[in-house]
């Protein structure tokens, strides 16, 4: 995309400031697109859709290409229920953590559902277990460098 360059001696126009407190003394906020009403509302859509997503997942695991039936769809719903619970305990208990405990505590539960769908398929628990904590592993490592990388520098947490 092309862009007009400012003519030589014209003013620059001054950016326009943020409405929301740096973290920083001398630092900018991205602009944020979305009203406080949408961050609220997705706050809880988001995590419900992944969780409905993820019971469907289960189920369809669980019923192996047979047919779908009515205990197969409660186990679907039950399912999704418990990740949404599980995912809103996890997400508040997280967030008063340190880096190191959050991770764990993201790491844990995302290493606990994916052992918990892969053992749906019909493979040995040994083998779900294993699946699990490497998952478990990689989420740790990925989400410990980016809470140290993204620390909140100004609150000493």
């Amino acid at each position: 995309m092309a862009h007009a360059a400012p003519a030589p001696g014209a003013p620059v126009p001054a950016a326009r400031p943020s409405t929301a407190p740096a973290t920083r003394p001398g630092a900018t906020r991205t602009p944020d697109l979305f009203s406080p009403r949408t961050h609220a509302v997705a706050r809880w859509a988001v995590p419900v859709c992944v969780g409905l997503l993820y019971g469907y997942w289960a189920a369809a695991n669980d019923r192996g290409g047979g047919p779908i039936t009515g205990w197969n769809i409660l186990f679907g719903f039950a399912t999704a229920l418990a990740f949404v619970v599980l995912y809103a305990a996890v997400r508040a208990a997280a967030s008063r953590l340190r880096r190191g405990a959050h991770a764990l505590a993201w790491a844990a539960f995302w290493g606990v559902a994916f052992g918990f769908l892969y053992s749906q398929t019909g493979e040995s628990v040994l083998r779900s277990a294993g699946m699990s904590v490497v998952i478990a592993g990689a989420v740790f490592v990925v989400l410990f460098y980016r809470y140290y990388t993204h620390e909140n520098r100004g609150a000493g947490t």
